[in-house]
């Protein structure tokens, strides 16, 4: 497989704000989208503990396809 995507989930982040947001691509890709939505619709700051956090929080695309459909 030559294009590992990979997805995030924002339901699985905790917030005060419920979001239904799922990202999924390449991983630079889904973390440059994942820091712009965690920054302009649920308040973070665009910082490394972010970025480490949602980036560990990515699951490969076929994991999360699998884990939804159990």
């Amino acid at each position: 497989m030559a294009d590992n995507r990979k997805v995030i989930d924002c339901r699985r982040f905790p917030t005060d704000k419920p979001c239904s947001i799922v990202i999924s691509g390449t991983e630079d890709d889904v973390l440059d989208l994942a820091v712009l939505h965690a920054t302009s619709v649920h308040g973070h700051q665009d910082a490394p503990e972010l970025r480490e956090k949602i980036r560990s929080m990515m699951q490969d695309e076929f994991d999360a396809d699998a884990t939804q459909a159990a």
